[in-house]
């Protein structure tokens, strides 16, 4: 059961206030204190790597690209890279404290055991760092810390042996034990200098391209969000509160924080009290014991076909999806979203359970697994956005080269939280949380 009073928008001092999605007016004031392009890659600690990125492989559709185990003589760690269109995932696990050391070709000689121990214990499976590719790490982390972020990892040298390409990492505290992890160099692989590559593994798959956005839960938003735009810049991008997505049962406040070139979402949420059911956000942090990262969104150019190879998957070793939504919920669906989609869209849209918004500018399909692994917390959410084309101009002559897509195009799920919420309400009660 809930406790205590609803969370009121704005009621908190400070620079940053919650207004709501209704009275929220985006604006990029391009206020980076540093020069950020994109996600890098997403890591994973786990207590078991080689069965993790098995199971991350076979049910996302992602080639092992590169490694660093005892087979490359790493004595500390085990870590597998797994990549698909700019999607980098890492799955790094400890060696037995009683026999593990780093020696001269462990890449992050930095990494603890008795830290990597601790967090499984306290967290399970979860990620640990989210990279970022920036201009200068070093600057960065310098930049960062000097405006309030938490050094974790002062800037690191890396050496690709085969290639000679350096690398730099930095890492601060995203929030609760998620380091943002700052890369930068002429290193081009896939990962982290150091790690083997693995040219020779067979290509997979299912048409994922990248993170779209990496969403957190903590206790106290307006002080996290504060924290991250105190150190890096990022302006706000979107926000929610209670009203805007809740059910009758529970709820959330939301920010979405974002880099100047709208690459790089950053949602952070809270949960709501005063409800008749706990707020998903506080099981959340009851069961990873703190705050954390909770969701990745996984952006597809075609999730049907996506969603398909995944669900085929399921049952075998896979990602199960959270209950579809109702039939009420689809035979409603063409009048709240027009005719974007054809007829056999809307076909494929509930035979696969995706869920559909829109915003002023386009739309969104999206869909949820259920957790990862034995604790209600992360989980992934694959996306599709459509429409919100915009002409991408060369900088020098201002001619047309192509055209992208404008960050966030279709929102972020607003008109469907009620029911993604009604969902996962339900599954919470088969598990007594």
């Amino acid at each position: 059961m809930g406790s205590g009073g609803a969370t009121t928008p704005g009621e908190r001092e400070g620079g940053v206030k919650l207004v709501g999605y209704n009275n929220f007016v985006r604006h990029n004031p391009r206020s980076d204190k540093f020069a950020v392009h994109k996600f890098h890659h997403v890591e994973f600690w786990c207590a078991d790597a080689t069965n993790t990125f098995k199971r991350f492989q076979h049910g996302l559709g992602m080639t092992l690209v590169a490694k660093s185990d005892q087979s490359t003589t790493n004595t500390l760690y085990a870590s597998y890279v797994l990549q698909s269109g700019d999607l980098v995932f890492a799955f790094t696990a400890p060696y037995s404290r009683k026999s593990a050391t780093a020696g001269e070709f462990t890449p992050l000689r930095h990494y603890r055991l008795d830290e990597a121990y601790d967090f499984l214990n306290c967290h399970g499976l979860g990620v640990k760092a989210v990279g970022l590719l920036v201009d200068d790490a070093r600057a960065a982390y310098e930049i960062s810390v000097a405006n309030g972020g938490k050094g974790v990892l002062p800037p690191l040298e890396l050496t690709d042996a085969a290639t000679g390409t350096t690398q730099t990492i930095a890492e601060v505290t995203l929030y609760g034990d998620v380091v943002l992890r700052y890369v930068s160099g002429s290193f081009g692989g896939p990962f982290l200098a150091g790690y083997t590559p693995l040219p020779d593994s067979p290509a997979i798959s299912y048409g994922l391209q990248r993170v779209d956005h990496a969403v957190g839960n903590t206790h106290d938003l307006v002080k996290t969000v504060e924290y991250i735009m105190g150190f890096t810049g990022f302006h706000e991008f979107a926000e929610f509160v209670a009203e805007d997505v809740g059910t009758v049962d529970s709820g959330l406040n939301s920010m979405v924080l974002a880099s100047n070139n709208e690459a790089v979402l950053l949602p952070v949420n809270e949960p709501t009290f005063g409800t008749p059911r706990k707020s998903q956000i506080q099981t959340y942090l009851e069961q990873n014991e703190g705050p954390g990262l909770q969701h990745l969104a996984l952006l597809s150019n075609d999730i049907f076909h996506t969603l398909r190879e995944m669900r085929a998957r399921s049952e075998v070793g896979g990602f199960e999806f959270m209950p579809r939504p109702s039939d009420k919920y689809y035979k409603e669906l063409p009048k709240k979203i027009g005719d974007t989609l054809t007829p056999e869209q809307y076909k494929e849209v509930e035979e696969l359970g995706i869920l559909v918004d829109r915003d002023d500018q386009g739309v969104l399909l999206q869909i949820f697994t259920k957790p990862l692994g034995d604790r209600p917390t992360v989980f992934i959410e694959i996306i599709q956005r459509v429409g919100c084309l915009r002409e991408v101009h060369e900088p020098a002559s201002g001619t047309v080269v192509g055209t992208e897509q404008a960050a966030g195009c279709g929102g972020f799920g607003k008109g469907n939280f009620s029911e993604l919420f009604k969902s996962i309400e339900d599954y919470e009660r088969t598990l007594n949380v």
